[in-house]
C-alpha cells in the first residue's frame, strides 16, 4: 500500500496511510512557510511530539472541528483536556497504540517541552510509525542521540525504516552534519528534512544538505517545498 507523507512546512506533516490521514505537530495559520490553514486540514488522528507552540499551535482548533483523538504525552493530554479537547490520549515513551492504517509508537528526543502558557508538557518525543506496510520514524525537535541506532534497527520481519524525518535547522535542534550521523545510525532507505527555514535562525542551504547525505551514499534525501509530497510504495 502506498503512504504519502506531505509537508507542510517547519515540522507539520500529513501522513497519509491508505486507511486514514495523520496529522503530525499542527503549525499552519502562524508559520510564516505554510501553503495551508488549520481550517483546510482534514485529519483522522493528531500526533504531537512535545508542547511548543509551533508543533501544538492549532492542535485544538483542529481537534475540536475534526472530533479525532489527539495522541501525545500524559502531561499535554491534560493540558487539551483543559481546552476542551475531550479526544486527548495521554501516553509515555516506549508506549504504543493503534492508529489508521496501523501503530505509532512515542520514541525518545532530547528536547524541553512546555506549553504556550509554560505549563510543563512532559517529555519530548518522536514517533516511530508502521503504517500501510511502511515504517517511518518522525524524530520531531531533537539532538543527535545513539539510541536511534537501536530505534533503526530493522523489525523482526526484516524491515528497515522506509523513511526517518529529521530537523536540520541547528540552533535549536540537531543541524546539518549531526544529521549525517543520525542518518548513519538510523539506516533509513530515504530521509525527509525538517525543522528549517521558517525563521532566519534555522535558515539552511538544504541543497548543499542534500548533495551531503547522497554523496553518502546512506540513504537517499527527499526535499520537498512545503506543501509538496514523498509516496513510498
Amino acid at each position: 500500500m502506498a503512504v504519502t507523507i506531505t509537508w507542510t512546512g517547519h515540522s507539520t506533516f500529513l501522513v497519509d496511510t491508505g486507511a486514514g490521514v495523520l496529522l503530525v505537530d499542527p503549525f499552519l495559520d502562524e508559520c510564516p512557510t505554510s501553503p495551508i490553514q488549520a481550517s483546510d486540514v482534514h485529519c483522522d488522528a493528531i500526533l504531537i511530539t512535545h508542547g511548543h507552540f509551533d508543533h501544538i499551535a492549532d492542535a485544538v482548533s483542529i481537534a475540536q472541528r475534526t472530533q479525532c483523538p489527539v495522541l501525545c504525552a500524559f502531561e499535554i493530554a491534560e493540558w487539551l483536556a483543559k481546552q476542551g479537547i475531550e479526544g486527548a490520549v495521554g501516553m509515555n515513551l516506549g508506549g504504543t497504540t493503534n492508529v489508521p492504517g496501523g501503530s505509532a509508537k512515542m520514541e525518545m528526543a532530547h528536547h524541553s517541552s512546555s506549553l504556550p502558557d509554560g505549563t510543563y508538557a512532559g517529555p519530548a518525543a518522536s514517533w516511530l510509525l508502521d503504517v500501510g506496510g511502511k515504517r517511518i520514524f518522525v524524530a520531531g525537535d531533537t539532538c543527535l542521540f545513539s539510541d536511534m541506532e537501536r530505534i533503526g534497527k530493522p523489525d523482526s520481519q526484516g524491515r528497515r525504516l522506509d523513511l526517518a524525518i529529521l530537523p536540520i535547522g541547528d540552533m535549536f535542534t540537531m543541524g546539518p552534519a549531526d544529521s549525517l550521523e543520525a542518518i548513519r545510525l538510523l539506516g533509513p532507505k530515504a530521509v525527509m528534512p525538517c525543522h528549517y527555514g521558517t525563521w532566519p535562525p534555522i535558515e539552511q542551504d538544504v541543497e548543499a544538505w542534500a548533495k551531503c547525505v547522497r554523496d553518502g551514499g546512506v540513504a537517499e534525501p527527499q526535499v520537498r517545498a512545503p506543501g509538496q509530497s514523498v509516496t513510498l510504495k
